[in-house]
């Protein structure tokens, strides 16, 4: 009986320092779990910035400490690969217009993606991915698809209503200024 008794009372320290051994200190998994957030939150920051500034017309931030250096811009007329053809490829946007506000209005994201919701306005006064200067204004919303690996953009597939952003640009839109850009 007295061993027995010893025996539970040994096993009760050890379940018990267990019990506090592992209250004390996080596991692994929450430890990976706040780096994971941690990266995140700092991939979020750089994507921000980077977009926001390259619309300010700060075009060498899109380069090798912001972006692989293979990076992948999916169109609807085929994939554009590397850094120049990234950046060629947004050049349009500021080719293409004057008075240009960007606001993304929600980013979000889960591991090695993002997702960001935006509107740009801008009145159509250069070139626009060969499309002449019209003079109308643009309102548009979409959505862009990112894969962040690394801490740099690896690949962005933008979505937004084609057909909204061509007839603005070519037939004016009456609401192209109000608060409601188009819709999705």
């Amino acid at each position: 009986m007295k061993t027995t008794k010893n025996l539970f009372y040994v096993m009760v320290s050890v379940i018990l320092l267990v019990t506090i051994t592992n209250c004390s200190t996080p596991s692994n998994t929450n430890n990976e779990l706040l780096d994971a957030k941690m990266q995140l939150e700092r991939d979020l920051a750089m994507y921000e910035d980077t977009w926001n500034r390259f619309l300010k017309g700060e075009t060498e931030i899109v380069n090798e400490e912001r972006f692989h250096k293979d990076v992948v811009v999916v169109t609807a007329q085929g994939d554009l690969v590397g850094i120049e053809a990234c950046k060629n490829y947004y050049m349009n946007y500021l080719t293409g217009f004057s008075d240009i506000e960007f606001t993304i209005m929600e980013v979000i994201g889960q591991g090695e993606r993002i997702v960001k919701h935006w509107n740009f306005k801008g009145t159509h006064t250069g070139d626009f991915f060969g499309m002449p200067a019209s003079g109308n204004k643009l309102n548009l919303s979409g959505t862009t698809l990112v894969t962040i690996k690394d801490g740099k953009i690896a690949r962005e597939q933008d979505f937004f209503d084609m057909m909204s952003m061509v007839s603005q640009l070519t037939e004016g839109d009456v609401n192209a200024d109000a608060g409601n850009p188009g819709v999705l």
